[in-house]
Order: C-alpha cells, then structure tokens, then sequence
C-alpha cells in the first residue's frame, strides 16, 4: 500500500513539475526601439534576438514602467508601479545606506517563485540597492553573477577594485571586480561574453527543475567598449559611436543565440516563456542609439523614454511570427508567470500587471490595460495612454498636451483644443492613479550632495581636494558649484539645469537638446557624467 500512494505522489509531483513553464527575461540597457531587426533595423543585425519575435510575438506597444535605469527594473522585478513603494529615482551607489533600494517590504519576482518550487538566477546589472540587505542572494535569488551599480566598464583590465564595497560613488562603481554571489571573481572576459556564458551554464545546472534566468545585460549603456571581434562586423558604419554601439549589441545578440540554441540542445524550449525587452529608450545623443519615429529618447515622457522593443516566445503555445498591437507593459512579465506558475501573491500588495498568454493567443478579445502610465516626480513631468490616445505633461506647471498615437506615432500634432472631453477623461485617469503612489523614499543621483549632508564622511576620511593647488580651485569654483553630488563629476541632469539657466541669464541662444550634444561629446568615457579632467581634455583638442 505504501508503494502505491509513494508512486502516486511521485506522478503527481511530475505533473506539476510539468505544468510551470520556465522563465527567461532578457533585458538590455539603453537600447534603442529601431536597434532590432524585428522592428525594422537595417544596420545592425540581430538574427537571434529577432527568433524570438519570429519564433513568438512581437509587441508593438511595448512599455516599460519608467524612463530611465533603475526605477524601471524595480517595476519589473516587483510587478508593481515603483512609485508605488518609492522607488522613482535612479538610486546611488551606496553600500552603506539600506534605504536606497527596493524596500523589504515589497516581494520580487524572485521570492514569489522560490514559493513555487523555482531556482532563480540573476546575471548582469542589479541597480536595486547595493547594501547587503538588498544583494539578490537576499531578495529570493539563488545565484547571481553581476555588478551591483547602475553600470560598468567592459574590458577585464579596467576592473581595478576588487571588493563592491570598497567603490565611492557612482564613477568607481563601474570599475569593481564581478561578484560571483557575494565573492568578486577575477576578471578575464569581456563582460558581455562573461554574463552570456554565465547564462548558459545557469540553465544547463538548472534544466531539472522550474527555473527563472534574468539576464540583465548592462550593454549598450555606455560606456561605449567593444572587442575588435564583434567591432570588425561593422566596418561600413563611419559613425565611430554608432559602430560601437552596433558592436555592442552584436555581442547580445550572439549571447542571446549561444542560450536560445542551449534551450533547444536540452529539449527545453517549449517549455520556456522568454521576454525580451530594453529597460528604457535609448539615449540617441549618448550612445547612438536609434529610436526610429518615436519622439524622444531616454528619461522623456514621449514614446522614446519608455516604449521599447519587446517580444515574447512560448513555442507550442504562443502564435509564431504574429504582431501584438495593444500597449502591455514590462510589469505583465511578473503576473504572467505567477499566474502560470500559480504561485502565492500578497493580497496587500495587488500586481499592476496581468497574464499577458490569453490576449496573446487571441483568447482574450479585450485589451490588457485601461491605461498605461508614467510620473517623473522630480520634474513634474506624467504620461497616460489609454487606447490610442495619450496625455503628455512635459514639465512641472506645463500645458497638458493630447496625441492620437495610431496617427502620430511621433507625437508632432497636439490636438488637446480638438479634443476637451479626451483631454478630462485622460486626466482622471492620472488623477486617480496619481493619487495611489507615495513620493520618492530616498535621494537619487541628481540629490546625492543633500545625502552627503545627512552622511558625512568619517574624520579619518581623507579630502579629495588636499593636494589641490588654490588657484587651480579657484578657477573651477563653477564647476563644483555645478558639482551638485560633489563627486568630482557632473551629471547631465545638472549640466542642463545649470547650461540653461545660465544661456537665459546670459541671453544666449540654445536648446535642451544641443546641451545634450554639448554633454555627450564631453563625456569623454562615456560613463554619463563629465569630469573636470574630460572638460580640460576638451578644451585642449
């Protein structure tokens, strides 16, 4: 009798083994919504990203649930608006504050699945809290391969800082050793080929059981660094950001095709889902990306800060080759495999997103949103599609402005005064959306000189500036007047608010997007900010 009910809890064990598919996020830094072959590249090969969307659907209407880096994957990997807990700045490096993260509170994508039987692995940029609290090991996954920053340099002999922990700021951060779960590991590989051969070796350890890969590619964010391997593709392209670019997502893309062919060796791909999706726009005067007919790039509230290209593959259940045209957002990514896997969700803690397998297949005739939402808090700024209509306010105080996206994929006609009752009903929809968020818990970036002032440093600190000559200091007081973090570098937040304050103080003639220009062509390193020394070199050529 014994051996009857052990062999019937075995085959029962299976069964559900069997009916939780696996899951793999792949999810690039910065990439443009044109940088893909699905969505109509011509100069940039993608042939194996571009299996996913052949092999699965292609998202149209893809969104993620802000505009720049971190505040992006902190939706993605909790299911939830982020401004929801707080987390709407990009967070600084700081391994000594537990607050500039993901709170505690809030369950990852990780933790849910571990309730479900799942092992997950994180491999490539973290960006959601760099104290020990808010390592992944400790926020539900089971291995993680990656850097804990908001980026990194790429070749191996650039990496001089061995332990995370020894990193000051943001500039440093992107010069650490890898951590191997919590140990750094020695450098040796370029680091796209590093996270894409980890990758691999995490679904070959795990292909016995559910698993959950989130391949967080740091690439293409800048800064801009290629082998000669992948750059030798691009010899037709005379744009030397554009060809390292180029060259950058070549190597996803071959990454992409060493753990897609994996998949298949192990007879495990009908029973992967696979995401691929940017976590913003791409930033076109940085890296050279290309965001086609979207207006806008990074950061914006147009279509280009935070449509994406976005496919998904389940093959044997997803229609091959199809096109999704309404909006889903990266937040679905959460409940779809909850859903399937049918794993434990807090009630106290309701997801944003839905199970996208239903309106995908054509099960579901209705759409997955009311409405499709962002919120710059520090500047004032908010999107809301809803249908084919979508609200902008582009700046704090601004004139709300209305597009029909269906016939202004660029956003060029405002037709707000055609349209007052859109305009209100749009409105309503922010108002009461707006209403259920909190406001940012902790200090980005742009105000990380207010957190020196709530942290100041130990007496046995030693000042940067000791060595520096008075009148050399005397000479760039604007520069660290303008050094608002005072980490010796300017961001481009602070580079335009400064640039275009002083041009109307000074009655010059310029725009936004020429300081952006200006910007990028100084950031010599291309690590999004500008040091005193990257400004001298310019000068000096």
């Amino acid at each position: 009798m014994k051996k009857i009910i052990f062999g019937i809890l075995f085959v029962a064990a299976v069964v559900t083994f069997a009916d939780k598919p696996n899951l793999i996020v792949i999810l690039c830094d910065d990439m443009g919504y044109a940088d893909v072959g699905f969505n109509g590249c011509k100069d940039i090969p993608t042939p194996n990203i571009d299996r996913i969307a052949k092999n699965g659907v292609q998202c149209t209407s893809g969104y993620v649930a802000y505009s720049v880096c971190g505040p992006s994957r902190a939706g993605l990997m909790t299911g939830r608006y982020e401004q929801r807990f707080g987390f709407e700045r990009n967070p600084q490096y700081q391994p000594n504050d537990p607050n500039m993260g993901v709170p505690l509170s809030e369950h990852t994508l990780a933790d849910v699945l571990k309730k479900a039987g799942y092992t997950s692995g994180a491999i490539g940029k973290w960006h959601l809290g760099a104290y020990p609290t808010l390592h992944p090991l400790n926020r539900g996954f089971d291995f993680f391969y990656g850097h804990l920053g908001g980026g990194h340099r790429y070749f191996p002999e650039e990496l001089t800082i061995k332990r995370s922990e020894d990193a000051t700021g943001e500039t440093e951060s992107y010069q650490t050793w890898i951590l191997r779960n919590h140990e750094p590991d020695p450098p040796t590989q370029y680091l796209t080929d590093a996270f894409s051969d980890e990758a691999v070796g995490f679904v070959e350890r795990s292909k016995d059981q559910p698993f959950f890969l989130y391949l967080a590619y740091n690439a293409p964010h800048n800064p801009l660094q290629a082998t000669e391997k992948y750059l030798s593709r691009f010899k037709n392209i005379k744009n030397e950001k554009r060809r390292t670019y180029a060259a950058m997502v070549s190597a996803i893309d071959d990454g992409v095709g060493l753990l897609l062919n994996k998949l298949d060796e192990l007879n495990l791909t009908d029973n992967t889902l696979i995401f691929f999706l940017s976590d913003n726009g791409g930033p076109e005067t940085k890296n050279a990306s290309d965001n086609g007919p979207l207006r806008g790039q990074k950061s914006d509230v147009w279509e280009g800060g935070f449509r994406v290209p976005y496919a998904v593959q389940w093959k044997g259940t997803l229609p091959a080759g199809a096109k999704y045209d309404e909006p889903v957002s990266s937040l679905d990514i959460f409940a779809t495999i909850a859903d399937l896997a049918q794993a434990p969700l807090d009630p106290q803690r309701p997801l944003d997103g839905v199970n996208l397998i239903p309106y995908l297949t054509g099960k579901e005739p209705g759409v997955p949103h009311e409405a499709i939402y962002l919120r710059k808090f520090d500047q004032g700024r908010y999107a809301v599609r809803h249908g084919d209509y979508k609200l902008v306010i582009p700046f704090s105080g601004g004139t709300a402005q209305l597009y029909n996206l269906e016939e202004d994929i660029g956003e060029e006609q405002d037709i707000a005064s055609a349209h007052p009752e859109k305009m209100k009903e749009l409105d309503q929809l922010r108002l009461k959306w707006d209403s259920q968020l909190i406001e940012p818990r902790f200090l980005g970036l742009t105000q990380s000189a207010d957190w020196i002032k709530h942290h100041p440093p130990k007496k046995s600190d030693k000042p940067n500036a000791k060595s520096a000559k008075k009148a050399s200091v005397a000479k760039w007081d604007w520069f660290a007047a303008l050094d608002k973090n005072k980490d010796r570098g300017v961001t481009e937040d602070e580079w335009l608010e400064w640039s275009m304050k002083e041009s109307k103080k000074k009655n010059r003639n310029t725009s936004e997007g020429q300081q952006k220009q200006y910007f990028a062509s100084r950031d010599a390193n291309g690590d999004g900010m500008i040091t005193r020394e990257e400004l001298e070199a310019s000068k000096r050529k």
